[in-house]
């Protein structure tokens, strides 16, 4: 079945719904589990270039990484968490081809096609953009 998932997340809490389900695919699939979550803002854009320290919002993240990690290891789980950072798209399509993912399982928000084409959604790249399998979860939470 899947031996590596791929999760990214978002920070939000569309994320409850996404791990629920990763959980327990993984737990039916013996499949290990890594966490990314894409920085974004003006100082993780810039970090590497600029050789800027991290923002709060970048410990935050590590923060909220540790702690997902721990929910799913505590599930035995066999989980890793990363924190990148740049454009988001890019850096989980790099992070699920390095680290050989055969899965990668993103909420959605259910916007509609109309709405996902103009917003451009992260999702919609990396789903058109990747050869990897994309599991889209409609998140029950509103964004």
């Amino acid at each position: 079945m899947y031996s590596h998932i791929l999760v990214p997340l978002e920070n939000s809490p569309a994320d409850d719904t996404v791990v629920a389900h990763v959980a327990k695919l993984a737990q039916k699939s013996g499949g290990r589990v890594s966490l990314i979550h894409v920085a974004d803002g003006y100082v993780a854009r810039n970090y590497d270039q600029l050789k800027l320290a991290p923002s709060q919002e970048m410990l935050e993240d590590v923060e909220y990484l540790k702690k997902r990690e721990s929910e799913l290891q505590s599930l035995n789980i066999v989980t890793s968490a990363h924190l990148a950072w740049g454009e988001p798209a890019d850096e989980i399509i790099k992070f699920a081809e390095d680290m050989n993912c055969d899965l990668i399982a993103m909420a959605t928000h259910g916007h509609g096609l109309v709405a996902d084409f103009v917003l451009g959604s992260v999702t919609r790249s990396v789903r058109h953009r990747t050869n990897i399998p994309v599991l889209l979860i409609r998140s029950c939470h509103k964004s």
